[in-house]
């Protein structure tokens, strides 16, 4: 749910109250949320509270009825701006508005609006939750593609015990969270991807390193589970925090870290993602003290790190393996070179040349190169849509 934009729509029943828990649910997860209220539901919730706990303004009329030169509260603003829309709790009254057409409030003019998927939680007593009008309610609505969140058994407002209880604000959530998952197009994939810089010692307190902030990396793999994938990012050091908890992270220092990181986890993965800027040499020696400024020259003996890329290439089976190649001259053809030479079935090039390409720059400006030596040039863009670029050609090519 992290950066999604959610509407949640609370109607006028006892259940309204555990709205609060759900916003507060929702932005914890890093959602952005705004609350759109039926009148009645103020009896049971105050607007107040939602709108602190959301940190938006909460609607529930099309005007501000305290402000005559007030702008309107723009139904269609609202359900284009919303990822999800989420109506929690759902009464009886409601659900059976929603299913005719009936359009007599802002809720129920966004929901009509809506271009979302919209998810309902029923919230009603024993008898009306299993009365035949509300049975046809629930067919009608799911024939729209609403999806329903089942309600709870327990006791209810009237005393009874049965079916009819909104379910609890956790487990909307978690209801919510694995119904998109189970639609998106990673789900199930595992993923390997590689980050951020490699630092090779000289000594206790220097080392030999680049440019290479991980930006690209880690837009790649965040941008990777939010389409379900199961992400493993093996990072250099970097100063970059991950957005998504389901994200397992895997901190080196060393290209030889880095390696052998990689060979753990690559048997298990569908598809390789190294985008690393890993150093090419080592020094030979690593001085176990610092090294004291004497003379006026420093000689260090370097030594070639192993080629994570290539040895992968080596030994892969049915994995998609995918590199990248920053070139400053002969892009082109030195791209293409590696891609044979290392047995990609994807190489992602960029140039130094390129205005907005290159280490430390929210941009990048790629070719995407595939075994079929066919080129398909991008523009300049932020590297989070450079990141979906790439997986966008990975799914095509993966379900070809």
């Amino acid at each position: 749910m992290n950066g999604k934009n959610i509407l949640l729509g609370v109607t006028g029943g006892i259940a309204a109250y555990k709205a609060a828990f759900l916003v507060r649910l929702f932005v914890k997860k890093g959602a952005n949320v705004k609350v759109v209220m039926t009148a009645s539901a103020k009896e049971f919730v105050t607007p107040l509270t939602l709108s602190t706990l959301s940190k938006n303004e909460v609607f529930s009329s099309f005007t501000n009825e305290e402000n005559d030169n007030a702008q309107w509260n723009n139904h269609v603003e609202l359900a284009l701006w919303a990822d999800l829309f989420v109506v929690a709790p759902a009464t009886a009254n409601t659900l059976s508005k929603m299913a005719n057409g009936t359009c007599d409030n802002l809720l129920l003019a966004c929901y009509l609006s809506a271009k979302c998927p919209v998810y309902y939680a029923p919230a009603m007593d024993l008898d009306m939750y299993k009365h035949p009008s509300t049975a046809a309610t629930f067919e009608k609505l799911d024939s729209f593609g609403n999806i329903k969140i089942p309600a709870a058994f327990g006791e209810l407002a009237s005393g009874l015990i049965g079916q009819g209880r909104m379910a609890e604000p956790e487990e909307i959530v978690s209801f919510i969270e694995n119904d998109i998952l189970k639609n998106l197009p990673l789900r199930g994939k595992k993923f390997l991807i590689t980050a951020g810089p490699t630092y090779e010692a000289i000594d206790p307190v220097r080392f030999i390193g680049n440019h290479s902030s991980g930006k690209m990396g880690y837009a790649i793999a965040e941008a990777a589970a939010a389409l379900g994938a199961e992400v493993v990012l093996i990072s250099g050091p970097t100063a970059l925090k991950l957005e998504n908890d389901f994200i397992k992270i895997i901190r080196v220092t060393s290209a030889e870290e880095m390696y052998n990181a990689a060979h753990q986890y690559f048997n298990s993965c569908d598809v390789a993602i190294l985008s690393a800027a890993v150093a090419d040499y080592r020094p030979s020696q690593i001085a176990s003290e610092k090294i004291k400024k004497k003379e006026e020259e420093l000689t260090l003996q370097l030594t070639k790190t192993k080629d994570i890329l290539a040895s992968l290439g080596e030994i892969k089976k049915n994995q998609f393996l995918v590199g990248f190649a920053l070139e400053t001259e002969n892009e082109e053809e030195n791209a293409k070179l590696k891609l044979k030479k290392k047995n990609l079935d994807l190489i992602v090039l960029n140039s130094l040349r390129d205005k907005g390409a290159g280490f430390q720059k929210d941009t990048n400006k790629i070719t995407l190169i595939g075994k079929d030596n066919k080129t398909l040039p991008f523009s300049v863009k932020p590297k989070k849509e450079v990141a979906k670029d790439i997986l966008e050609y990975i799914i095509e090519q993966t379900n070809a």
